[in-house]
């Protein structure tokens, strides 16, 4: 009797048309041409920690640099924010006589301008100063109200253009004869306008949930690999779902602030869906639309121009409607890398002409005139205002808004602002920027996470597994979204 030793002996390999453990095979475990399987008999050089091809892969830390964190009870939260103490109006029109404008009015409104008051009337850059000396109530559709005035400077308002539109009108003032009162002294031409009720601006945003988990089955915990994990957390270990586990935690942490910056809401009415009908998600109002909706909004800053050549015009036109607004001195730019360095390059261009008057200040970095400077400014004076400026690694990040790249920054102000808080009934002070999320006595959902299954501790269930949870339940407060600036690109 002999052996037979046909089709087993001596070893081959057999070709596969998939990578797989086979009878007949062996795994690769490297592209490596010509003995690049575990059947080769020479120990491979192994390095046993993954590099880290793209360093620190976090996004969050933003809302933490410009604002804070506070819980809250409610599902909905409300505030108000002051209007403007002086009264004006665009949008006018000079009626026949040109001795007196329409004013448009907004719905459950009149007219803020009383007898006695002295305006400026402006149709451009030609102007006429005029004293009220009548003044109609709101009628009509859409609403106007009738100011009748007697020009100072001429005998009409001609100057104006014959029934001209689109005109300006601000109180600058007042004027009254000796010994005058009663009806002259201030009072419309109609009932309850003796005196200007101030108005609150109300804004609410609502909290949404955020959940995400991770799962791992009891043999895989179990089991050791030959890769040595490093997170950036600091896990670390051969335990593969430790990385697992690890980085579902670090990017719910990134959802967190990236959801805060990229939500919309849809309002109350729900989002219509074909196949389920209304959904009650309704999202909420992130930092993005909150801008878009009562901020400003800036497109294509510097532009296509040289660098620093187009930078500064746009930038003083910046400035120009921050005048207009809060007029906060310090602010913080996070910008995208082209936009950095769109700032870097224009204040390198202003330092070049340093004996000119429009040179920059050196106060709030650290170069003297007679030194070499340093190109990448953190921050600098512009006018009245003090500007700190820093990359945002998430409009840089070519897995977030680096892949699109239509944003290119948001301009933050600095401090608190004063507001009237619904719920608690006074004036308390907040950073313009802040995260509200929802905890009682009985539950904390800033962020949770809890474990549920048979496997890492957890006896919940019969499942052979460990499942981890994650939970937030929060919103965004931007107060007084005016004086923040959003840079765009469109092009």
């Amino acid at each position: 009797m002999a052996f037979n030793t046909s089709g087993s002996f001596p070893a081959t390999l057999i070709p596969h048309q998939t990578q797989m453990t086979l009878q007949s095979n062996y795994l690769q475990f490297d592209s490596a041409a010509g003995g690049g399987t575990f059947a080769q008999q020479y120990l491979p050089e192994l390095y046993e920690a993954e590099v880290e091809r793209y360093g620190n892969r976090t996004l969050s830390g933003f809302l933490r640099m410009v604002g804070a964190e506070m819980p809250m009870t409610s599902d909905q939260v409300i505030w108000s924010e002051q209007n403007r103490l002086h009264v004006s109006y665009e949008g006018c029109t000079l009626l026949g006589g040109n001795l007196s404008i329409s004013v448009p009015i907004e719905a459950g409104k009149e007219c803020a301008i009383k007898i006695g008051n002295t305006i400026l009337i402006a149709n451009g850059l030609t102007t006429v100063k005029a004293r009220v000396s009548g003044v109609a109530a709101a009628g009509g559709a859409p609403r106007v109200s009738d100011v009748t005035f007697e020009t100072y400077e001429a005998a009409t308002a001609v100057a104006l253009g014959a029934a001209a539109t689109g005109l300006k009108t601000f109180v600058y003032g007042s004027e009254f004869a000796k010994g005058s009162g009663g009806a002259d002294a201030g009072t419309s031409n109609y009932a309850g306008m003796d005196s200007i009720e101030p108005t609150l601006t109300q804004f609410s945003n609502k909290p949404i949930i955020l959940r995400d988990k991770f799962q791992v089955s009891g043999s895989d915990a179990s089991q050791i690999g030959w890769v040595e994990v490093a997170t950036e957390d600091g896990t670390s270990g051969y335990l593969w779902y430790l990385k697992a586990e690890s980085e579902t935690r670090l990017r719910f942490e990134d959802y967190l602030e990236m959801s805060m910056v990229e939500a919309v809401s849809n309002g109350a009415a729900g989002v219509v869906n074909p196949g389920n009908g209304v959904d009650p998600n309704n999202g909420s109002q992130g930092l993005f639309a909150a801008i878009e909706d009562r901020g400003n909004v800036y497109n294509d800053f510097a532009g296509a121009a040289a660098p620093g050549a187009g930078a500064l015009g746009d930038f003083d036109t910046i400035l120009k409607q921050l005048d207009t607004q809060g007029a906060i001195e310090e602010n913080m730019l996070f910008l995208s890398r082209q936009t950095a360095l769109d700032f870097d390059d224009m204040i390198a261009a202003m330092n070049g002409s340093y004996a000119s008057t429009q040179a920059a200040s050196y106060g709030l970095f650290d170069n003297e005139a007679d030194m070499a400077l340093n190109f990448g400014f953190s921050g600098f004076r512009r006018g009245s205002y003090d500007f700190y400026k820093t990359d945002w690694k998430y409009l840089n990040d070519f897995s977030t808004r680096g892949l699109i790249g239509d944003i290119d920054g948001v301009m933050v102000p600095a401090g608190t602002s004063t507001v009237y808080d619904q719920v608690m009934g006074q004036n308390i002070r907040r950073p313009f920027l802040h995260i509200r999320y929802r905890a009682s006595e009985a539950d904390d959902r800033r962020m949770k996470s809890w474990i549920n299954g048979s496997v890492g501790g957890a006896y919940t269930s019969d499942l052979d597994a460990m499942t981890v949870n994650f939970l937030s339940e929060r919103c965004l407060v931007t107060q007084a979204a005016n004086n923040f600036v959003l840079f765009k690109s469109t092009v």
